[in-house]
């Protein structure tokens, strides 16, 4: 048998984990479980983040959003401001997972697992979140671009928790994309996703962009040469297949179990065509 302990404040948890120095920390557990029951990891003691009421609230203040680590996949698509300001994030929630799953993951899970599929990263890259990592004595915030290195490796310190994200609101923009393919329609692992914000002018010219793409490498993929090579064009399909080309160009995908290099390579390039698609360009009400 396990033990499992459910600290309320933080002066709780930096005491257990004095105690237990080898426990592992969870709050959703839709993944460290899985590990588990696949006999990946075999922790002896648990640490339960769920009831720390810090990391479980979504805060706004004058020029960011601060959301809890600890706050679910769903509390996030039924929150008002995170609707209003970050569509994108959301429309990759809304992908993630099944409704029971949403339910219990949690952002800072997604994040922490640090994989390259991971459906929140790329929309987290391009709105520049950054992390707050809070220890016993320490807090700090990091770019999220710069906390993964690699599948399953973060810039975390010993003693450290992922406690917030925030997001700053500025830039407004009014094109908000994402999408992921897999191999299948409902519950699928990203085979390619990627994440877009733009504005355009009222001649269609693309005033603003930013890009990024998942499963494409082994951290989150950005191309600065392609929104470089977008700024100033038209929005129309020559511009966008021209782009494609680079990206094809420009990404380095491997082959694994869910496709090869080629197809990963064709689809990033191609899913930047959907930008000339009127649903994914709205004004937000921010």
């Amino acid at each position: 048998m396990k033990e499992v302990f459910r600290p309320r404040t933080f002066s709780e948890l930096w005491q257990l984990r004095r105690q237990h120095e080898n426990a592992a920390l969870y709050a959703g557990g839709t993944d460290l479980l899985v590990q588990m029951r696949a006999a990946k990891i075999n922790p002896q003691t648990l640490i339960c983040l769920e009831r720390l009421a810090e990391i479980g609230r979504i805060e706004e203040f004058n020029d960011e959003i601060a959301i809890g680590a600890g706050v679910s996949q769903h509390h996030l698509l039924e929150n008002p401001t995170i609707l209003k300001y970050f569509p994108v994030l959301c429309q990759a929630l809304q992908a993630l997972g099944s409704p029971h799953i949403r339910n219990m993951a949690t952002i800072g899970g997604n994040i922490m697992t640090a994989s390259p599929a991971g459906d929140t990263l790329p929309p987290l890259y391009i709105l520049q979140a950054e992390l707050e990592l809070r220890s016993q004595k320490t807090q700090r915030r990091l770019p999220l671009a710069d906390f993964i290195n690699g599948p399953g490796q973060t810039g975390i310190s010993p003693g450290e928790i992922l406690s917030r994200i925030f997001i700053p609101k500025e830039p407004v923009f009014a094109g908000h994309y994402f999408e992921k393919i897999g191999l299948r329609q409902a519950l699928s692992i990203a085979v390619v996703s990627i994440a877009a914000l733009y504005n355009i002018s009222t001649e269609r010219k693309i005033t603003a962009i930013r890009l990024a793409w998942g499963s494409l490498g082994p951290t989150i993929v950005t191309l600065p040469e392609v929104e470089t090579f977008l700024i100033g064009k038209t929005l129309n399909p020559a511009t966008l297949n021209a782009a494609a080309t680079l990206v094809e160009q420009q990404v380095k995908p491997i082959s694994d179990i869910r496709a090869g290099a080629d197809y990963r390579r064709r689809v990033a390039g191609q899913l930047l065509l959907r930008l000339d698609q009127p649903a994914n360009y709205r004004q937000t009400s921010a």
